[in-house]
């Protein structure tokens, strides 16, 4: 069926604060989910609904935790994610952290206990459009091997970019360190569909196509060595210097079982006039309209901004399976 994208986050709100979660956290959650469906997401999109409640039934999220912020030293905004979700937490980050960078010229965000980042584009846009540079990084359940193993250590952990630019829409880069985000595995898996030999190993270590069995084994590194290294990185950031659980100690997202994953996350913020005494922005459009000479190239983050725009307008179309899951939870 086909609704608005303002429809849709009513709905999803509504589930949620029906199930327990407080109604302020509710709507964030909401608008998360649905923009990420809308921006072509689905595996982080409305397909998380169920799991989401599910976890909050458990007491594996806390529904009624209200993220709460300290700031350290003068660069460093901490925020207690208090084993909630991590969009309020994102919320209160985008809310503070730009006064604080254009006091510091640079600073940073430390989230953790903490809950699925979702799809960071969508984060680290916000902050481009208030004029910042804006790095994410996060860590999750352990889905990939350091590079010769075979045990999960690292998760898929992700990296997001967004860069203001002059007179058009931000340049956002957002992508999983392994050869595709394990939501597309988990996406698979629910509607019983094959994938790609090249996106993960099973159990044993060996290349394969059934989602299932991939869900159960290890995600390829995108890159092979290098992604793996990167892995490590992504880890010490949004882990080893907030205090949240390591990968290897995070439950799963995908179900309600165990304690709260206790995740990580760090965003750095930069000014960009206070590094390049004025006219950045311009800069960085230049640059990008040096790109968009060549024909096919495609600047990143206008695809999914595209589709959210046509989302706006014509609604979101939404899979029979996925609405009857998410209507059963009201």
């Amino acid at each position: 069926m086909t609704i608005s994208l303002a429809e849709a986050e009513r709905l999803i709100s509504s589930v949620f604060e029906h199930n327990g979660v407080d109604a302020p956290a509710a709507a964030s959650v909401a608008r998360a989910l649905t923009q990420s469906e809308a921006a072509g997401q689905s595996g982080h999109g409305l397909r998380r609904v169920p799991a989401y409640v599910k976890q909050v039934q458990s007491g594996k999220v806390d529904g009624r935790a209200k993220p709460l912020p300290s700031r350290p030293r003068p660069g460093i905004l901490a925020i207690d994610a208090c084993h909630g979700f991590a969009y309020p937490a994102l919320d209160l980050a985008v809310n503070m952290l730009p006064a604080i960078v254009r006091e510091q010229g640079i600073a940073l965000a430390a989230i953790n206990r903490s809950h699925h980042a979702g799809v960071m584009a969508l984060t680290v846009e916000r902050f481009a459009e208030q004029g910042l540079v804006a790095m994410m990084f996060a860590n999750a359940p352990a889905a990939m091997a350091p590079w010769g193993g075979k045990t999960p250590l690292y998760g898929t952990n992700p990296i997001a970019f967004g860069v203001p630019v002059a007179g058009s829409d931000p340049l956002v880069i957002d992508l999983a360190l392994s050869k595709v985000a394990r939501g597309k595995v988990m996406a698979a898996s629910q509607k019983n569909a094959s994938i790609p030999d090249d996106w993960a190993f099973d159990a044993d270590g060996n290349p394969t196509t059934d989602a299932s069995e991939a869900l159960k084994g290890t995600m390829a590194p995108a890159g092979g060595a290098k992604g793996a290294a990167l892995a490590l990185m992504v880890e010490v950031l949004a882990a080893g210097l907030t205090g949240a659980n390591f990968s290897y100690q995070a439950s799963s997202l995908f179900d309600e079982h165990g304690p709260a994953p206790s995740l990580g996350q760090m965003i750095i913020a930069i000014d960009p006039e206070a590094t390049a005494g004025g006219g950045a922005t311009e800069r960085i459009a230049a640059l990008a309209a040096e790109m968009a000479r060549e024909e096919g190239v495609r600047l990143p983050g206008r695809r999914g901004r595209g589709l959210r725009r046509t989302a706006l307008e014509a609604g979101l179309t939404i899979e029979e399976d996925v609405m009857a899951a998410i209507t059963a939870l009201r």
